[in-house]
């Protein structure tokens, strides 16, 4: 007997239709987001978060082979292992930890039976973290606050806060209150990572909302990453893949995903050996001093 099960999440997703009319008074109804400057209305569309990580098997029955697709604008780190493997050999010895390139497929594993004359059975587990492994947590980031200069708004959560910002990836990040609309600039120049803008739901249930926060993630030339999330629908100004420069102008804030209220959640992240941690930073103020985010603080 041959039996392989993956334990990956199946997907359903529907894209949001957008309708617009054009400088002829014709309407037109597309999937496809209208150009910059063209004013549209998305007609939302229920749909599920769709993974950027992709497992996929060739070869034979007896002879099987997984590949990856990391389907980010930015490496990606992935463990596999095997549980409850009966008469398994495999090609590297598991558990085994690789970085797969942006928009690249990767061999990963092969896997064949320990006795040929055997079945062989096993369960796939495969975890992933975005973003190139660094040993060391980067220090003494200074960033730009990610509004327009002249601007100002309270910071409801600061680092460490208990409310919600209580895990590794989080323990570091800070809610800034902000109506739904306002420009978010990207805080230091890099790649866009990763986009999703095509949610328009927000809530207190986290099992509902907890993965339909809109947001942007950036990749800086040090490794580390910037998250911007619960973004506004379809509000995003820039493609996956782009550079972007200190400044520039990504989104408009929102109020999608688990979320009791309109504020931009935003945080400075590492892959630290296939754990994605928060790091703590400094805003850079006019003055040409520098001021870590603290709560209540405008």
């Amino acid at each position: 007997m041959i039996a392989a099960t993956a334990l990956l999440s199946p997907v359903v997703q529907a894209d949001n239709i957008y309708k617009f009319q054009d400088k002829d008074g014709i309407w037109h109804f597309t999937d496809k987001k209208p150009d910059e400057g063209q004013e549209f209305e998305a007609i939302f569309m229920q749909k599920e978060a769709e993974p950027r990580i992709k497992l996929r098997r060739e070869g034979t029955e007896s002879s099987p082979v997984y590949l990856l697709f990391n389907d980010f604008w930015g490496p990606v780190e992935v463990e596999f292992r095997l549980a409850n493997a009966i008469n398994v050999i495999t090609e590297p010895a598991l558990p085994a930890r690789f970085v797969v390139p942006r928009q690249t497929e990767q061999m990963l594993v092969g896997i064949g039976s320990l006795d040929p004359q055997q079945g062989f059975s096993y369960q796939i587990q495969l975890s992933s973290v975005p973003g190139p492994p660094i040993a060391q947590r980067v220090q003494n980031s200074i960033l730009q606050a990610p509004f327009p200069a002249g601007e100002s708004y309270p910071i409801s959560q600061g680092f460490l806060g208990t409310r919600t910002h209580n895990s590794p990836d989080s323990e570091y990040a800070i809610d800034i209150v902000m109506p739904v609309g306002t420009t978010i600039l990207a805080v230091q120049a890099g790649v866009v990572m990763d986009i999703e803008e095509d949610f328009n739901k927000g809530g207190t249930n986290m099992k509902k909302f907890a993965d339909k926060a809109n947001h942007v993630r950036v990749l800086h030339e040090d490794g580390t990453m910037a998250v911007y999330a619960h973004l506004d629908l379809a509000s995003v100004a820039i493609r996956a893949g782009a550079r972007v420069k200190a400044g520039q102008r990504l989104a408009r804030s929102g109020n999608t995903g688990f979320s009791s209220g309109p504020h931009l959640h935003f945080a400075l992240q590492q892959n630290v050996g296939m754990q994605l941690v928060s790091l703590p930073f400094r805003f850079a103020a006019s003055d040409g001093s520098n001021f870590e985010p603290r709560e209540n603080q405008l």
